[in-house]
């Protein structure tokens, strides 16, 4: 296969074949509810003021959801009114296990919101079952009916919003849903691979642009900090060749400590994160030439969204008593 410059013999390979599982799992709940979860918000966020010399709005999360040790935001991805999230679960002291990572749905307008939790469909013996998503979900693309989650070293897991299931009171269901009431399987995953002599990259944040995924890699020391592009179908799925690979290609590198990043036209917009007590930063320009926009954004930011044809770029803050939904102004960065 010709590989276009800068790939440096990176690849993704899809893993699909689960859709018996989904299928066994919907069978004995209340079936695939789909964008309907969005008729069934739970929760009730606010307005809030949040620092940063680059934030316009901002939205928080109920008392328990800002001060949860165990839950912490990650990625974000924006569709109209509808804020989607990404949280990882920490593992504390007693539990058995990690509850993986969840997805959550904010509507910006009535600012209610849900938390739906992310899982991996089982069939064993002929028995549906579900299994924590353990991965950082570092970054989220929300593009079309599909959902893209980072894995970090793994590469990223997709599912599908049509996929979301209701759990019924009692289900004949092998695993925990941890009291859940919706849960959203994967539906494939792409592995991260690369040629010998080349690094495999880290899908450390995930963000989507013009016919497009925009990846990068967190990194602190002398780790690699690429950020590279992955072209997309209409349909939001990675264009792939005749064996299922997709392509990544390395436009160049960012700063250290990268949290989230999107490219507008040519130019890029990156988060970087120091820590619960300082402000973070945005940097903006093009690989090889970032300037640094200090104090933009509240402590603790991580991934970027933008949407087309707007100027605002959106980001979630991370640290417990200091969780924000953002959105910020592109022209105060310019």
């Amino acid at each position: 296969m010709t590989r276009p410059p800068g790939t440096a013999g990176l690849h993704l390979q899809r893993q699909g074949g689960r859709t018996a599982a989904l299928d066994a799992l919907a069978s004995v709940t209340d079936g695939r509810v789909g964008s309907g979860v969005l008729d069934d918000l739970n929760r009730r966020g606010a307005r809030a003021w949040a620092p940063g010399r680059a934030v316009e709005r901002a939205w928080t999360f109920d008392a328990a959801d800002r001060r949860d040790l165990r839950w912490w935001p990650q990625g974000v991805s924006v569709r109209g009114s509808v804020v989607a999230l990404t949280w990882y679960a920490k593992r504390l002291p007693g539990d058995p296990g990690s509850q993986g990572a969840r997805i959550t749905f904010f509507d910006l307008a009535s600012c209610r919101y849900r938390h739906v939790l992310l899982v991996r469909p089982t069939l064993t013996d002929g028995g549906p079952g579900i299994e924590p998503l353990t991965v950082h979900a570092g970054g989220l693309v929300w593009h079309g009916e599909h959902l893209h989650v980072a894995a970090t070293a793994r590469g990223f897991h997709t599912a599908r919003l049509s996929d979301v299931v209701r759990l019924r009171d009692r289900d004949a269901l092998r695993g925990d849903a941890f009291g859940y009431r919706y849960v959203l399987p994967v539906s494939s995953s792409y592995r991260a691979s690369a040629d010998e002599g080349s690094e495999r990259l880290r899908y450390s944040f995930l963000s989507s642009g013009d016919g497009e995924m925009v990846v990068g890699e967190y990194a602190a020391g002398e780790a690699t900090r690429r950020l590279a592009r992955i072209a997309l179908e209409p349909d939001g799925l990675p264009v792939t060749d005749a064996s299922g690979h997709a392509v990544p290609e390395v436009l160049g590198e960012g700063p250290g400590h990268m949290q989230g990043a999107v490219r507008v036209g040519e130019r890029w917009y990156v988060t970087t994160s120091h820590g619960r007590s300082r402000l973070g930063s945005v940097w903006t320009g093009a690989p090889g030439d970032f300037s640094r926009r200090r104090w933009a954004t509240p402590m603790g930011p991580e991934d970027l969204a933008h949407v087309p044809g707007t100027g605002t770029l959106w980001t979630v803050t991370e640290h417990p008593w200091a969780r924000w939904i953002c959105a910020m102004s592109r022209a105060a960065l310019d």
